[in-house]
């Protein structure tokens, strides 16, 4: 089936991004609390447990699971092991305004890789699509002035952020292009997870005990903690990733990266609900920019 945004595609997109934006509000509330590799890794192994009944069945011996051990290592890697210790990492660093400025690159990330990598060429509505998803991220981070952006200095976290925004962008493509992957596995989301986050919790374990051996480690136990951790278990990490999975199925890597600019716009208005701001023009301006890009790059 050739991959085409429908309504049910464009929501499957657009809920993981409102969940990764709670993901991000949360994560810098309780960043002075958690480390960010241990935070990964807690998260990853609590969405584990909680999957694990469903799907422990694709975890056997005898499971086609171990012949393609070599992708989901890698599936693994790029997307539980990687991408979200990058961003808590990226927080502790830079600011929110660049972090989230970096993460707008991810549908150019998307069009390059799958030019270079998978051999997709990239069409000029495409590229006008990027800018103007981009633009409207700009005037989010920007607050709706220029001279808020001119004032941005890039520093090391806003370069984990671009790791991170690269290395999410592969792994979309590498869920739209399936290789070795069991039949089996792939038509189950939830055995197919599960898989990924075995092979993930086993890099985030070894990057959050390098943290600690470094002397970088820290956790403080609260309530507000275990609420943090118990959302970002379900909803960014198990609701989140089954409904991208799904819409990058149906309506192709490319067009999902520009739902992913959806992150930032929505990151801005929860982060307004919180400290009881009121939204502004611009961030509604903006929406209609990254819708634009939607549409524009999705046309045939």
């Amino acid at each position: 089936m050739h991959p085409k945004l429908n309504p049910t595609a464009a929501l499957l997109l657009t809920l993981p991004p409102l969940l990764w934006a709670g993901n991000a509000v949360v994560g810098r509330l309780i960043g002075t609390l958690v480390s960010p590799m241990t935070l990964n890794f807690l998260r990853w192994l609590i969405a584990f447990a909680l999957l694990a009944p469903w799907a422990g069945a694709v975890l056997r011996p005898g499971s086609a699971l171990w012949a393609s051990w070599r992708r989901f290592s890698l599936l693994g890697l790029l997307s539980v092991g990687s991408y979200n210790a990058l961003l808590y990492l990226a927080l502790t660093t830079s600011s929110p305004l660049n972090v989230t400025l970096v993460g707008s690159s991810t549908p150019v990330w998307m069009l390059l890789i799958g030019r270079l990598f998978f051999q997709v060429p990239i069409a000029r509505r495409q590229w006008l699509g990027a800018l103007l998803s981009i633009g409207g991220v700009l005037l989010v981070l920007g607050r709706g002035e220029l001279h808020t952006l001119l004032q941005v200095h890039l520093v090391a976290g806003d370069l984990y952020m671009l790791l991170a925004s690269a290395t999410w962008a592969y792994y979309s493509w590498m869920l739209a292009h399936p290789t070795s992957e069991p039949t089996a596995i792939r038509a189950d989301w939830s055995a197919f997870l599960l898989a990924q986050m075995l092979f993930g919790l086993l890099w985030s374990g070894l990057f959050a005990a390098a943290e600690w051996a470094l002397g970088k480690g820290h956790m403080s136990w609260s309530w507000p903690v275990v609420a943090a951790l118990a959302f970002i278990a379900v909803g960014p990490s198990l609701i989140a990733f089954r409904a991208w999975g799904a819409g990058v199925a149906r309506a192709g890597p490319a067009v999902a990266g520009f739902f992913s600019n959806l992150t930032p716009l929505f990151t801005a208005v929860l982060a307004s609900a919180v400290l009881t701001e009121t939204p502004h023009l611009y961030h509604v301006l903006a929406f209609a920019l990254l819708v634009g890009g939607i549409v524009v790059s999705s046309r045939r």
